[in-house]
């Protein structure tokens, strides 16, 4: 075993579990509210340019999500394998099973970019956009479609590291592209006077950057896997089981883009303003539930090491850590929004229109945020392990199964409140589905750690 095994080792099987997850969630925690600041930054920047404009970043958003499906799809499918893996001590498997991951984003991302862009205008339309907002949609589409095979790339490099245990060197990498993105955002839209444009120009140039230095920390052999295009394999094995393990990342983010397009279409009818509202709001609780999901992450690299290494009361401690830490600080964040909406809807968009559905539609997300750790968790959980099934369907709840067939009957039976109410409604079903999952999965999982080849390794090489 050397130097960086026993590292790995001594990090996520020897330190305590109330220590190992707020460790490795602060990074995590750190690179998911960064990258939501820097959407944040876009909306507020797009926001001064009208209702119509800022209408336009909510439309996009489900573009993003289909490329952030590619990438947490080969990301996450890859990296709970290789984690495993080298728990088991397996690490030249684990670098065929990062390179073919990289591989299959770039080349899948890159297929989605040239087609959209080949149709660019009926997709904005497709997605929702009115007469108005189409001008914007379109622009604003063309950069971002144009950074989509980086923001998939970014996405494989640094879920790979996060499995490795390595979440700081990621979070280096998309922090500094969040920050160049909301440095780059009022040089480019109003310094150099390019308005929508500039704002995609800036999220265009962030990701590139953001990516080539994820992938440097690969080259100069900082991360334990290594990535090598020789290495990468085809449709075999391999990517089979990429795509296995990864179904319910592309499950839940191509659930997402469907449901803000689904979102976008029902809400057309009343008008820009209330596009606009729902995407404001959507922007603030996705920031809010960055967090959870950050916590989530950290979660990840220890459920599937300590699995390949049989460290089952780990598992338990982790997800019990893991939950009460994520209720405890998205409810904070719940209970602040919930009780003066207003301020966070303003610092958006100062529209009276907009401000009236937002402010009702952000409480009752508000209450969605409280119910939804425990879902966040468990799928996460469930994926690590590669019980990739249980993980799939628990995956689809939340955006799809429960959230549109909810999203199309409330919004008939109650007009805008339904709209509004919606994902309170299907957080909470998503989370009571999660119970008896997870009843029987600790039920069944052994309740003593094994002892297994690795230990030995561990305890030679000292």
């Amino acid at each position: 075993m050397d130097a960086k095994e026993r590292k790995q080792y001594d990090q996520l099987i020897r330190t305590p579990i109330v220590k190992i997850i707020p460790v490795l969630a602060i990074p995590t925690v750190i690179s998911m509210m960064i990258g939501m600041i820097y959407n944040l930054v876009d909306a507020y920047f797009v926001g001064m340019l009208g209702t119509s404009a800022a209408a336009a970043i909510g439309i996009l958003m489900s573009i993003q999500a289909v490329f952030q499906a590619v990438g947490f799809m080969c990301g996450h499918g890859s990296g709970s394998r290789i984690s495993v893996l080298l728990g088991k001590g397996k690490k030249e498997l684990a670098d065929v099973y990062a390179s073919t991951g990289f591989l299959a984003s770039i080349v899948a991302s890159s297929i989605i970019t040239i087609l959209a862009m080949m149709m660019i205008s009926p997709l904005m339309v497709f997605l929702g956009s009115t007469k108005t907002i189409l001008p914007y949609a379109r622009i604003y589409g063309f950069y971002i479609l144009l950074s989509g095979p980086a923001l998939s790339a970014s996405c494989v490099l640094n879920n790979i590291m996060r499995y490795e245990g390595k979440a700081s060197l990621a979070m280096v990498g998309l922090v500094s592209g969040g920050v160049l993105n909301m440095i780059g955002d009022p040089i480019f839209m109003f310094g150099l006077k390019m308005g929508i444009h500039g704002a995609g120009l800036s999220t265009a140039l962030s990701q590139y950057i953001s990516f080539g230095i994820l992938l440097y920390m690969f080259i100069s052999k900082k991360t334990m896997t290594s990535i090598s295009l020789k290495k990468a394999k085809g449709f075999g094995e391999e990517l089979t089981r990429i795509m296995q393990n990864g179904t319910p990342s592309l499950i839940r983010q191509m659930l997402n883009s469907l449901s803000t397009m689904s979102l976008n279409i029902i809400a057309k009818p009343y008008g820009d303003a209330a596009i606009a509202g729902m995407t404001i709001v959507g922007r603030i609780v996705m920031f809010f539930a960055s967090t959870m999901v950050g916590i989530g992450q950290a979660y990840q690299p220890v459920a599937a090491f300590n699995y390949g290494a049989k460290k089952y009361k780990r598992i338990r401690e982790g997800f019990l850590v893991t939950w009460v830490l994520g209720e405890t600080v998205l409810g904070i964040f719940a209970i602040i929004a919930f009780i003066n909406p207003e301020p966070l809807i303003l610092l958006f968009r100062n529209d009276s229109r907009v401000l009236a559905i937002g402010k009702n539609a952000l409480r009752f997300h508000c209450i969605a945020l409280i119910a939804s750790p425990l879902s966040v968790v468990s799928n996460m959980m469930f994926q690590s392990i590669g019980e990739s099934a249980i993980a799939s369907f628990l995956a689809a709840l939340r955006s799809g199964i429960y959230y549109i067939p909810i999203l199309f009957i409330l919004s008939r039976l109650l007009g805008i409140l339904g709209i509004q109410s919606a994902q309170m409604v299907a957080d909470i079903l998503t989370t009571l589905t999660c119970i008896p999952f997870l009843v029987k999965f600790f039920r069944e999982l052994p309740k003593k750690n094994m002892h297994v080849k690795m230990d030995d390794d561990y305890k030679h090489s000292s």
